[in-house]
């Protein structure tokens, strides 16, 4: 891939890696920092990735940078002391019950429904197959559901 070609899908992309990057680190400055270096690592490796994969690659890098980055964070600091910042959002009921649930099943969502990734592309981009995928959407979805029946019957 040429510098212009990467350069494009690193434009068209970049709101969404990062959106994707402050829900998994939940910090701005980390998202920013995930983003930049994923986006550095895919430059390095740009030849690997394939035509038509690459939204997918991308988000599979930014991923585990934030991984890479709340590894590191749990080493500087303890688990008690990180403060978890996040943008006021309009739907903050939405955006609490989201951040509740557990990476494994927020990011599918996130990636399918905020994203507007189809589920091969979200698959390939966690590294999961569609079937698992799938499963994980069901489970996710019924979860929030659950949680925002909740804050509704509280209110």
């Amino acid at each position: 891939m040429d510098k212009a070609a990467f350069e494009a899908h690193c434009r068209m992309h970049m709101n969404g890696l990062y959106r994707i990057a402050l829900s998994i680190v939940r910090n701005d400055a980390d998202a920013q920092d995930a983003v930049q270096q994923g986006l550095m690592k895919a430059w390095i490796s740009r030849q690997k990735i394939r035509p038509g994969h690459e939204r997918g690659y991308l988000t599979r890098i930014v991923i585990n940078e934030c991984r890479n980055i709340q590894r590191h964070r749990m080493r500087v600091f303890p688990a008690e002391k990180i403060i978890k910042e996040s943008p006021v959002q309009k739907d903050a009921g939405l955006k609490e019950a989201l951040d509740a649930l557990p990476d494994v099943w927020r990011l599918p969502l996130l990636l399918k429904y905020m994203e507007g990734m189809t589920e091969k592309e979200a698959a390939r981009a966690l590294n999961i197959t569609q079937g698992v995928l799938k499963g994980r959407l069901y489970r996710a979805r019924k979860a929030l559901a659950k949680r925002l029946q909740e804050e509704v019957e509280l209110e």
